[in-house]
């Protein structure tokens, strides 16, 4: 590769870092390009972008962040990098999902990467992967705000519905 193509290319590497809001590590070993593909393809519908990338040409673009060195051991054979710009928890999400598929048996998880904290594979797959999304976490928001005016809501209408009950007990009784 020309020094002028690799450049480029780690300059790239280096704004996706900038970008993301989590990062995994996969090793496709054994994969066939089809089983590939439709990783891919899985990625694309979630919003992750998806790269092979050669591990000397991601040390060079991560310069002297914090945590390169905890990602020298990971960068070793073949490796793919999953970013997730918007949905920390996508990507992991997405390589989760897929491994339970019979062309996902081969993919391994090498580790992750979220707001500079390296993860194991253990704890891609068990946390990173089970964090709410963001569609999620609106929701529960949502959900938040909602609740103390629901309960409001229902106090003022209770002195009408009581009202509406005592009336109904006297009409009872009174046709008794």
């Amino acid at each position: 590769m020309e020094r002028k193509a690799k450049e480029t290319q780690i300059g790239q590497i280096k704004g996706r870092f900038a970008r993301m809001t989590a990062a995994v590590f996969l090793d496709y070993k054994g994969m066939t390009v089809a089983q590939v593909t439709k990783l891919r393809a899985e990625f694309r519908k979630a919003g992750v972008e998806y790269r092979v990338v050669k591990n000397k040409l991601v040390l060079q673009a991560l310069g002297d962040a914090k945590f390169k060195p905890q990602l020298v051991e990971v960068l070793r054979g073949m490796t793919s990098v999953a970013w997730s710009y918007e949905d920390p928890s996508a990507a992991a999400k997405v390589v989760k999902a897929f491994k339970r598929t019979p062309a996902g048996e081969k993919l391994q998880i090498k580790a992750g990467l979220i707001e500079g904290t390296v993860l194991d594979s253990k704890a891609v797959e068990e946390q990173l992967a089970t964090m709410p999304g963001k569609d999620e976490l609106r929701a529960m928001l949502l959900a938040t705000f909602q609740a103390p005016l629901q309960q409001f809501v229902a106090l003022l209408q209770a002195p009408a519905q009581n009202l509406v009950y005592l009336l109904a007990a006297r009409e009872r009784e009174a046709t008794k």
